[in-house]
């Protein structure tokens, strides 16, 4: 119930008075039936005894059809009003996914599920949309609103009519509440779904395409999804039983119940207490009665109030998982002597493996540090914790000698700008790509020309081959217009610059003439170079080794090599093997 309750207290957010009209419209489809039926009862006493038939045919009338109308009217509210609580729900879980500093709540395993449903909470694929599904909703509300008022008309045969039938036909909820009951929050129904959903969109969408096809892997898809698809189903419906003996008891109850009240009803016709209109009346009712069993709670509003919950679970868990503190000092200027990581320890949320154990490292301000390490040693990490996306699990990360926690977050970050290994390809113009924020052109321009990307686009080009005039880029050239945004953040007031694979979809003399401009423009700054190019690498002030977590060697790369040490070894195997191609290119 409390997940029925949450889901019709949302409604309001959409739009509070379609909310209104449509709870009007509700009730006002339970009040017609029962004023149809003492409109027509009134319409049989009249001709029975010959009265004026004009009054009571105009309310049969103008009752038949508003009854007409209302049904597309309620119909159509119910499809606004189910878009705008949709558009209210989204905007909340936007807000909920980009409002914590942190990205915890993105990454955590434990949280995918909740936040997988919410995504998709209205696709279509874990249950109608709203818009269709505030329809069905009200039509099973309007049912249980005819229902019960069709019983009350009872009351004018005898007090105990409606008290009998109303109960009877209740009883039908209670006996048979298990073989309408969807039980979506069983684990092994949850996973069922999110499999079917990830092969569905693995072979609608564009990442797995070239395998699925190289591969020979689109029959095997489709029989997966179909297969996963008929699990889920056949879990839903193994939540869904009726039980004979139930069923058995609510028939003789309702048979019994029927049985009293219509011996009733000509008890009192015969005896002459009730006329003609009145009989039709009761009858009417009697039979009206019935829609409280089918009225109610539908499987409808199971499933939405379902789906809604789990929006505002994924609400409130990412509120919690992805929040970090933000102190109040200002991080203007900084750093002015050098970024020191002290004894920092993490672990990511849900494992024991520790990322970084011990890590000491001080990055003088205006130089370039470049940090390499096999897979897994926490190159990533390091940049993470550097951007507050996370928070050491111990140790400090210190600016100027301050904790960077004490920075108000948001200042933090205008003295950085990043290159990340999965960057961000936007939509957009190439205006907005560089800028997202808004810039001067000149600023844009000089910015593309740093990363050598004049020449891609005009500004206004949209990026992306599906609008109106846009076009597509290719990996290298998205990866220059990703360098370009960073070279423009530094124009703009950045003293912090992070590099994660910042050329690896480029060759390798692309890659050595956009890092010596990339050093070029940032000069006056403090630069952090994650790769695993050594020709990139060597270029650095000085080079840091991280293994197991900690700092294995420190130097520039004249001192790494004479130290003979990791450093070395990887170096040396990657130059053997670009002195290996060259060698068989020159031999063909």
């Amino acid at each position: 119930m409390q997940k029925l309750r949450r889901f019709f207290a949302v409604l309001p957010e959409g739009d509070r008075a379609l909310a209104t009209a449509w709870w009007c419209l509700v009730l006002l489809g339970g009040l017609l039936p029962a004023a149809f039926s003492v409109a027509v009862g009134v319409l049989l006493t009249a001709i029975h005894r010959g009265d004026d038939l004009r009054p009571a045919l105009v309310t049969v009338g103008v009752l038949f059809v508003a009854g007409l109308v209302h049904a597309p009217i309620l119909s159509q509210v119910g499809a606004n009003l189910g878009d705008r609580v949709a558009m209210a729900l989204h905007r909340r879980l936007l807000v909920a996914a980009t409002a914590p500093q942190g990205v915890a709540h993105l990454e955590s395993p434990e949280d995918a599920g909740d936040l997988a449903v919410a995504r998709d909470f209205d696709t279509g694929m874990s249950g109608p949309q709203l818009s269709l599904s505030l329809g069905i909703i009200a039509g099973g509300l309007v049912l249980l609103v005819t229902g019960a008022t069709q019983t009350l008309l009872l009351f004018g045969l005898s007090w105990w009519a409606p008290l009998v039938i109303g109960a009877a036909w209740a009883s039908t909820h209670l006996l048979l509440r298990e073989s309408t009951s969807w039980d979506r929050t069983q684990d092994e129904v949850r996973v069922s779904q999110q499999r079917a959903e990830y092969t569905y969109r693995l072979g609608v969408g564009g990442a797995a395409a070239k395998e699925i096809r190289v591969f020979g892997l689109a029959d095997w898809l489709v029989t997966r999804f179909a297969a996963s698809r008929r699990d889920l189903v056949d879990r839903r419906l193994h939540a869904t039983r009726v039980r004979q003996r139930p069923l058995r008891g609510a028939l003789l109850i309702l048979l019994l119940a029927n049985a009293v009240l219509f011996g009733w009803i000509a008890r009192e016709a015969g005896a002459g207490r009730i006329d003609i209109g009145q009989v039709a009346v009761f009858a009417q009712a009697a039979i009206g009665a019935s829609l409280i069993a089918f009225g109610g709670f539908n499987w409808a509003l199971v499933r939405a109030a379902d789906n809604v919950d789990a929006v505002l679970r994924a609400e409130r868990g990412m509120a919690v998982t992805g929040a970090l503190p933000s102190g109040t000092a200002d991080a203007e200027g900084l750093p002015v002597r050098e970024i020191r990581f002290a004894d920092v320890r993490f672990s990511y949320p849900g494992q024991d493996r520790e990322v970084l154990a011990g890590l000491d490292l001080v990055i003088p301000a205006g130089t370039s540090l470049a940090v390499v390490g096999l897979n897994g040693e926490g190159k990533t990490t390091l940049i993470k914790l550097l951007c507050r996306l996370y928070d050491p699990t111990s140790g400090r990360i210190l600016v100027d000698g301050r904790d960077i926690r004490e920075f108000d977050i948001t200042s933090w970050r205008r003295r950085l700008t990043a290159v990340f290994q999965d960057f961000a390809r936007y939509e957009l113009s190439m205006r907005d790509n560089v800028a997202p924020l808004g810039a001067p052109d000149e600023v844009v321009r000089a910015a593309l020309a740093d990363a050598d990307a004049v020449d891609l686009r005009s500004l206004d080009t949209v990026l992306a081959p599906g609008y109106d005039d846009g076009t597509d880029l290719s990996g290298g050239q998205w990866q220059r217009v990703a360098i370009a945004r960073a070279l423009a953040a530094v124009r703009q007031g950045a003293g912090v610059v992070i590099l994660d694979e910042p050329t690896a979809q480029l060759d390798v003399r692309g890659e050595a003439e956009i890092f010596d401009r990339v050093l070029a423009a940032t000069r006056d700054c403090t630069t952090l170079l994650i790769s695993h190019r050594f020709s990139t690498v060597r270029n650095a002030d000085r080079i840091c080794v991280l293994a197991d977590g900690r700092v294995a060697e420190l130097g520039t790369h004249d001192q790494l090599m004479a130290l003979g040490g990791s450093y070395r070894l990887m170096f040396d195997m990657q130059a053997s093997r670009f002195d290996r191609q060259g060698s068989h290119g020159a031999h063909h």
